[in-house]
């Protein structure tokens, strides 16, 4: 299924925002919400897939998972299918993907979603359960600024059981490699530009298509009243994010994937 024909799937004209949240094609919204992701990071796939390792190796096949700035669901999702007997409670803020998320699982009693801040200190205090077996987040956290995501990773360390896991996959930047940064971003944005002319959607227009969805319409809006257009954290390297890991109470913290622009960085308790 292209972009195109899973946003008109996803855009039938119902009578009322109830009616329309039966209806809706969660599944469809998932698939667009995956295009879209994988324009930036075609390597996507891969870097669940060595998550969802790390997890058994370390938690076994039935873990409690905490699905931290969930999105649309993308870790639950993955995780489910691989191991039936996981649990996820996903926590976001953002109304409209999150809407999506609830749409998808519904039915699905492994599941709860959060809605929280998790710029605010007290966000624990929302969840299901005290402790998890695992922490997972992907490509979200680059959204903080150095000095929150310590505060923040010092509140996961408190999440994750003993001898639980925490892990962040997301762009990890090392300032001391100014050409292989820039050599690797010029091949990057060439392959999107490519892309892009055979019609992948963008961050921005896939917004405007949820826009203009009679579900997602108002979540939308609601959305960039949190976000704004777009919020730019920090990328510091992976060196910083195992250092300020065990600084929290992570007994070992290392990458276990990376490819020329991201890092999948595992930390044991």
């Amino acid at each position: 299924m292209t972009d195109a024909d899973a946003t008109t799937t996803t855009t039938t004209t119902v009578t009322t925002t109830t009616a329309a949240a039966a209806g809706a094609d969660w599944q469809a919204w998932q698939e667009s919400w995956d295009r879209q992701q994988e324009w930036y990071m075609p390597d996507r796939e891969e870097r669940f897939r060595i998550m969802l390792d790390m997890v058994e190796a370390l938690v076994g096949p039935a873990p409690r998972v905490l699905d931290l700035a969930c999105g649309t669901g993308t870790i639950t999702a993955r995780l489910l299918a691989r191991f039936p007997q996981a649990t996820s409670t996903g926590v976001d803020l953002d109304p409209a993907l999150l809407a999506i998320a609830e749409g998808t699982f519904a039915d699905d009693d492994r599941v709860s979603f959060v809605t929280a801040d998790l710029k605010d200190p007290d966000w624990p205090a929302k969840l299901p359960f005290d402790a998890y077996d695992a922490v997972l987040t992907a490509t979200a956290l680059h959204w903080f600024h150095a000095e929150p995501l310590a505060d923040l990773y010092g509140r996961v360390a408190g999440l994750v059981r003993d001898g639980g896991v925490f892990m962040n996959a997301d762009h990890m930047i090392d300032d001391t490699t100014p050409r292989i940064n820039a050599a690797e971003r010029a091949q990057r944005h060439s392959r999107m530009d490519a892309a892009k002319g055979e019609g992948a959607l963008d961050w921005s227009e896939w917004w405007q298509l949820a826009a203009k969805d009679p579900v997602l319409a108002g979540p939308t809006a609601r959305r960039f009243e949190i976000y704004g257009e777009h919020a730019d954290g920090d990328m510091p390297s992976a060196a910083w994010h195992a250092r300020v890991l065990r600084d929290k109470g992570f007994g070992e913290a290392r990458p276990v994937w990376c490819s020329p622009s991201d890092t999948l960085l595992l930390a044991v308790k």
